[in-house]
C-alpha cells in the first residue's frame, strides 16, 4: 500500500503545470538540403528531436536515454514522391494515438507507410491531463525508444530468418509535392518509409506459397470459427524469442500480421511482426523512470535494453492476449531448439553488420553499445527460452472453434495431464482429425483452460493419480456433453465445469465441481483482445 500510495503522490505531483504547446523542434533540418546529379535522390543534414536534448539534472531525474542521438544531426535521403519505389501517391491517413502514418501507393499497387520516428503520446492521457505537465513527461519519455533502431532490427531479422520490411529513414521537406492535403502534418520531420504487409499485392517470393496476408483480427476471426485454421505455433515463439533478444516489449496482437498458407488439411497462418519502435529501449537509466518501471509500477512493463536480460515477464505483459493463443503448444524441447537455432544464426558477422545500418552519427554515439549487449544477450537465449516456457506453462488456453471439437483429457498417475482436441467429423471429413495434443507436467502447470466455444462439444475427462493438474472446462454456446470419469487424491476437486443452467450435460465423478449460472459469461471468450 505504501508503494502505491507513493507511486500515486507522484503523479499528482507531475499533474501540475501546463503542457507547453510549442514542445516539439519548429524543423528538422540541420544544414542544407544538398542535390547530388549522381545521387538517386537528394539528401538532407537533419535531426530526429532536438528538443529531447536536456540539462544535467533534467538527465539525472528523467533519464539520459537517446537524447544525444535524437539531438545528433544526420544525413538522411529526402522524401522523393517520384522515384522512391517506382513512384508513390497518398492513400490513407492512419496512425494510433502517438504516431501520424500515411498509407502511399505505387504503380505497381504495393502498399508502403510513411510513419512519423517522433511521438506524441499526448492523447493516450484521459482528456482532463492533456494539458497538463503529464504531457510534457510522456512525451520526453519518447527519447528513451532509438529513433534508427528499426534498420538494424530488418538486418538481424533477415539474418534469423524471420518476415520483415525494409525500412528507410527519409526528411520529408517544407515543400515536398504529392502529399496533397496532407502535407502540413508531414512536412520538415524525419519519417520512415516501408513496405505495408497486407493483402496479395504484398507477397513477394520471399514468403513462398501464401496466399494471402491478413492482420491479427482476420486470423483470429478464422481460428475460433473455422475448423483446421491454425498458427504456425513454432514461428511464433522463434519471433517472440526474437523479441526479447532485442528488447521490443511492445508486441500486443496489433503488432502482427499473418501469412496464410494451405494444405490439404489445414490453413497456417505464420506470423509476420511489423512496428520496432521499441527495439533497444533504455528507459530506467533517470531516477523517475526507474521507480516507475519497478515490478509494482504500472510501466513495468517497458524494460530497458540491458546486457543481461534479468527475466523475460515484462516482455510478455503486453502479448498475453496473443501469446495465450498462439503458444499454448510448444514444447520446453522446442523452446529450446529454437533458441539454439537463433544463437546459431545470429553470428557475431551479423550483429556487426546490422549495427552499421545505422546512420554513421548514430552508430558512433551508441553503435559499439548495442551490439556488445546484442552478443551479451544472444548467450542468454537459453535461459530466456526456458523462463518464457515456464511461465506461459503455469496456466494454459486450449480453444476449439464454433463447430464441433472433442477434447480428450487423460489424467497420468504422476500427476501430469494430456490434452488433445479433435475435430469432429464432418460429411466433408471422414474422421477426425487430431489438430492438438501435448503432455502437461504437474510440476510446471498449475491449470489448463477448455473452451468448446459453439457448436455442440464433447469433454471426455479420464485416468487416475495421485496429484493432478486443475481443469477448467468452458462448455460455450452449443449443448455440450462432459463425461468425467477421472480421479485424483486428495479433497480438492480437479475438474472444473463452468455453463450456462440449459447447455450442458454432465456426467460427474469424485473430482468434478459444476458451477452452471443463467448468463452466458460464465462461458464467455475473448477472441479479439478486448
Amino acid at each position: 500500500m505504501y508503494k502505491i500510495l507513493t507511486f500515486s503522490t507522484l503523479c499528482l505531483l507531475l499533474s501540475t503545470g501546463c503542457a507547453r504547446k510549442d514542445y516539439f523542434q519548429k524543423t528538422a533540418l540541420a544544414g542544407p538540403i544538398e542535390q547530388n546529379r549522381d545521387a538517386v535522390w537528394d539528401s538532407a543534414t537533419v535531426v530526429a528531436g532536438r528538443h529531447y536534448q536536456r540539462g544535467f539534472l533534467h538527465k539525472l531525474f528523467w533519464g539520459k536515454h537517446y537524447r544525444q542521438v535524437w539531438a545528433t544531426p544526420v544525413s538522411l535521403p529526402v522524401l522523393d514522391m517520384k522515384k522512391m519505389h517506382g513512384g508513390l501517391s497518398p492513400e490513407k491517413l492512419g496512425g494510433g494515438f502517438q504516431t501520424t502514418s500515411l498509407t502511399l501507393e505505387s504503380d505497381e499497387g504495393k502498399l508502403y507507410a510513411l510513419r512519423s520516428v517522433d511521438k506524441d503520446p499526448q492523447d493516450i492521457l484521459p482528456k482532463g491531463l492533456r494539458k497538463t505537465f503529464l504531457s510534457n513527461l510522456l512525451r520526453d519519455q519518447t527519447s528513451a525508444a532509438h529513433p534508427y533502431g528499426a534498420v538494424v532490427v530488418s538486418s538481424l531479422a533477415a539474418g534469423a530468418k524471420i518476415p520483415h520490411s525494409h525500412p528507410r529513414f527519409v526528411y520529408v521537406p517544407k515543400d515536398v509535392k504529392g502529399l496533397k492535403e496532407n502535407t502540413p502534418e508531414f512536412e520538415d520531420k524525419v519519417f520512415l518509409l516501408e513496405e505495408k504487409f497486407e493483402g496479395k499485392e504484398a507477397l513477394t517470393r520471399n514468403f513462398g506459397k501464401a496466399k494471402n496476408l491478413i492482420d491479427s483480427e482476420e486470423f483470429l476471426k478464422n481460428r475460433f470459427s473455422q475448423h483446421s485454421h491454425l498458427p504456425d505455433q513454432l514461428s511464433f515463439a522463434k519471433a517472440r524469442l526474437f523479441d526479447v533478444f532485442i528488447g521490443d516489449w511492445d508486441r500486443h496482437e496489433g503488432q502482427w500480421q499473418w501469412a496464410v498458407y494451405d494444405t490439404s488439411a489445414v490453413t497456417t497462418y505464420t506470423p509476420v511482426p511489423k512496428d520496432r519502435d521499441q527495439a533497444f529501449f533504455k528507459f530506467d537509466d533517470g531516477l523517475m523512470p526507474w521507480l516507475f518501471s519497478r515490478r509494482w509500477a504500472p510501466v513495468s512493463k517497458m524494460k530497458t535494453f540491458h546486457a543481461k536480460v534479468s527475466s523475460p515477464r515484462g516482455y510478455l505483459k503486453n502479448a498475453r492476449f496473443i501469446d495465450a493463443r498462439c503458444l499454448n503448444e510448444v514444447t520446453q524441447e522446442q523452446w529450446q531448439q529454437l533458441a539454439r537455432q537463433l544463437q546459431h544464426q545470429l553470428t557475431d558477422s551479423l550483429l556487426t553488420a546490422s549495427v552499421a545500418q545505422l546512420p554513421v552519427p548514430a552508430y558512433q554515439l551508441t553503435g559499439e553499445e548495442i551490439k556488445t549487449k546484442l552478443a551479451a544477450r544472444r548467450n542468454q537465449l537459453p535461459a530466456i527460452a526456458q523462463e518464457m516456457y515456464l511461465i506461459l506453462a503455469k496456466n494454459v488456453l486450449v480453444a476449439g472453434t464454433d463447430e464441433k471439437e472433442k477434447f480428450v483429457v487423460e489424467r497420468q498417475p504422476n500427476g501430469d495431464t494430456r490434452v488433445m482436441v479433435l475435430q469432429v467429423a464432418t460429411k466433408d471429413k471422414e474422421k477426425p482429425l487430431l489438430v492438438y495434443d501435448r503432455l502437461f507436467k504437474k510440476a510446471e502447470t498449475k491449470s489448463v483452460s477448455l473452451y468448446g466455444l459453439a457448436d455442440e462439444d464433447e469433454f471426455l475427462i479420464s485416468g487416475k493419480g495421485q496429484k493432478g493438474i486443475k481443469v477448467n472446462v468452458y462448455g460455450g454456446m452449443g449443448e455440450d456433453d462432459v463425461k468425467d470419469n477421472s480421479s485424483v487424491q486428495g479433497w480438492a476437486r480437479k475438474t472444473r465445469v463452468y455453463d450456462t443452467k440449459q447447455g450442458i450435460e454432465v456426467e460427474k465423478s469424485k473430482e468434478t465441481r459444476l458451477r452452471k449460472k443463467r448468463s452466458v459469461k460464465v462461458h464467455a471468450f475473448d477472441r479479439e483482445g478486448l
